[in-house]
């Protein structure tokens, strides 16, 4: 268990630190809505400061966001703790999911807490999309991977399980 804690908190760390170091990237190298055509007409890196959520939604609502992500780093870690001590393999996918969840929003809660805004610079300019950043990935798709796990892999018992576990 202390072992599978170690990796999880260490894999946190560095995942953490790809999203910050490419935000930096971003915000030493380009102005704010300065942009590069990386695929002309679909896809482009643009230096957005966002202030709120998708699509701008809770825009200026910070304590808002911090206090809803802070809710959800604790749901996702109070679940990992609980999964760490398992042997079974099967819990495995939603380990790693849980690992991808938490840092995505340890590295969107930095940016709030220090910035008061998060760097975003991913623009797919082919389909009204927001501007996303390395943190909305981790969040999105291991967010997407556990409502599949939930709803087609895992069992009400396994479930359960998790929440009743010495």
């Amino acid at each position: 268990m202390k072992k599978r804690i170690s990796l999880a908190l260490l894999a946190v760390i560095l995942l953490t630190a790809l999203d910050q170091w490419v935000k930096c990237l971003i915000h030493s190298n380009f102005a704010v809505g300065e942009s590069e055509n990386i695929i002309d007409g679909v896809f482009k890196l643009t230096y957005v400061q966002n202030r709120g959520a998708a699509w701008g939604s809770f825009s200026g609502k910070i304590v808002f966001l911090l206090a809803i992500t802070f809710v959800i780093l604790i749901a996702a870690i109070y679940i990992y703790y609980r999964l760490a001590a398992d042997t079974e393999h099967k819990y495995t996918p939603l380990r790693i999911s849980l690992i991808f969840l938490i840092s995505g929003a340890i590295g969107n809660m930095i940016d709030r807490i220090f910035r008061g805004y998060v760097v975003d610079m991913f623009n797919f300019c082919l389909i009204n999309f927001p501007v996303f950043n390395v943190a909305d990935i981790f969040v999105t798709c291991s967010f997407v991977v556990i409502i599949i796990l939930v709803l087609f892999v895992y069992k009400d018992d396994d479930l359960t399980a998790i929440v009743r576990r010495k």
